[in-house]
């Protein structure tokens, strides 16, 4: 899950970036309004966690305008600003959710995936298919009554086909969804983490679609 985060604190932004990469996000930072304007327009973004206030506006506008142009991106609104009133007008604005500062990673992420739910039309944690139980909150899997563990790309790669087990994710898109814009991508990394992933589930467990990329098998057949 590619998830924006729109903070100014330098040392906050940081901690959020590698707690986040901890629990299967791909986190990228930006410190203003106007650099997340821009990042929004080229970047396949799954949610934005957004500071109230920001150096050269406030978030709250950045969020109006937003919802004026038609995004119905997930945003969860972060300050240190919690009063009632506070809240009220994030949610008004358009937040989908509201979290004060101080707060415990793990409840971020927590509403983090709540938020991705939501957006996909789900009410829980699971994603099954072909007899895998995948457990977005754990980044562990299920099968057969065994419990399979996953390296941390590796299950970005999963979870990406099972969101849409339908459809052919083509090479792009999935180092999009592994890597932030500082991060060095090898040629073949996701071939790597796909040969990994079918000495766990099985060659016909991801299929080649050549000159595409890759999709999950059809429901029962593998």
């Amino acid at each position: 899950m590619r998830v924006l985060i729109v903070e100014d604190d330098a040392l906050l932004s940081d901690g959020l970036q590698a707690g986040l990469r901890l629990s299967g996000f791909s986190p990228e930072a930006v410190s203003c309004c106007d650099d997340a304007r821009h990042a929004l327009l080229s970047e396949g973004f799954e949610a934005m966690v957004l500071d109230l206030m920001l150096p050269d506006g406030s978030g709250l506008d950045l969020l109006r305008r937003l919802r004026a142009e038609g995004s119905s991106l997930p945003v969860l609104m972060l300050t240190a600003r919690d009063g009632l009133d506070d809240r009220v007008a994030g949610l008004d604005a358009g937040a989908d959710d509201y979290l004060g500062k101080p707060f415990e990673l793990p409840e971020l992420s927590a509403r983090l995936r709540a938020l991705l739910r939501r957006a996909q039309g789900r009410s829980e944690n699971l994603l099954s298919w072909n007899g895998l139980t995948l457990d977005t909150a754990r980044m562990t899997g299920l099968r057969d009554g065994r419990e399979i563990a996953f390296a941390r790309r590796e299950f970005g790669i999963l979870q990406a086909l099972m969101e849409r087990p339908g459809a052919i994710l083509g090479k792009p898109q999935l180092e999009e969804r592994l890597y932030g814009w500082q991060e060095d991508v090898e040629s073949n990394t996701v071939e790597v983490h796909i040969h990994h992933l079918r000495a766990k589930l099985g060659s016909g467990f991801i299929r080649t679609v050549r000159g595409a990329g890759y999709r999950l098998a059809p429901e029962g057949t593998t």
